[in-house]
């Protein structure tokens, strides 16, 4: 590429993230073909199906690289299937790809969620100078955003503030799922006590996913929607928001969820 500064222009290398298709199945059942950084497939396979309600509680049982016209090397380990031994339902599948930036183009939102997700359980509570503390501590485990630019990241963290594990992907959604289907394959799960940091902005699909992995919190630098805090709020789920360091150290932020008041709703302009 050429790079362009005050001092002219210089021919050099750069290297870019890869993006390309990851097909799902459960059971064998197409359930998603999501735009995804190879890397992690199995944890994001599992993450996927278990965010998404498509287990349903089933146990699941393998993970593997399959096809069923051709192999793993043939398909260049883009098509993974997530097994329950035929206990979980037969997945609805998504019709046409998921993009890299949006997982809930097209589904039900926030009434189907409340029929398939209980209010998490009462635990105390992550104290808000550990949660602002998480951006900071993350950064330095974002490996292929310092490298390209180009990713988002999501992170588990404890109580007191320690990052458990850190995945990275082109989608919002995808590291997300990575982590927790990391936890998920780990047995680590629900994640009564832990947090959830995202690098972006705090979608209602991210409290919808922190929320089904019994996440007690969700930390993001950028803005929540409406949608999320009202489902943030729904869950009693602590989401904060806009998690921002000025150059004198000090630290600001936004806290959504709880709040005594009057749940988030979208005006007619389209803001709350």
């Amino acid at each position: 590429m050429t790079r362009v500064t005050a001092a002219g222009r210089a021919r050099r290398p750069d290297e870019l993230i890869v993006e390309e298709p990851l097909t799902i199945q459960l059971d064998g059942t197409l359930a998603s073909t999501t735009m995804r950084t190879p890397g992690h497939d199995f944890e994001l396979a599992v993450g996927f199906c278990l965010t998404e309600g498509l287990l349903a509680g089933a146990p699941v049982t393998g993970v593997r690289y399959c096809s069923d016209t051709a192999s793993a090397v043939e398909t260049n380990h883009n098509v993974v299937n997530v097994e329950t031994g035929g206990r979980a339902p037969v997945p609805a599948p998504r019709l046409g790809p998921t993009s890299s930036s949006c997982g809930w183009c097209g589904r039900d939102q926030l009434d189907a969620l409340l029929t398939r997700l209980a209010a998490l359980p009462p635990s105390p509570p992550i104290a808000e100078h550990v949660l602002v503390s998480v951006p900071a501590r993350a950064v330095d485990e974002q490996g292929l955003f310092a490298r390209t630019g180009a990713v988002h990241a999501a992170a588990a963290f404890s109580a007191d503030g320690e990052i458990e594990l850190v995945r990275e992907d082109v989608g919002r959604h995808n590291a997300v799922d990575k982590v927790v289907g990391a936890l998920a394959l780990a047995g680590s799960l629900p994640a009564t006590g832990r947090g959830l940091f995202v690098s972006g902005r705090a979608s209602i699909e991210m409290v919808q996913k922190a929320w089904a992995a019994g996440f007690g919190a969700v930390v993001a630098v950028s803005a929540p929607t409406a949608l999320a805090v009202t489902a943030a709020r729904q869950a009693g789920l602590t989401l904060v928001g806009f998690v921002r360091r000025g150059d004198g150290g000090d630290v600001t932020y936004n806290v959504y969820s709880p709040d005594g008041g009057r749940p988030a709703s979208a005006s007619s302009t389209g803001a709350t």
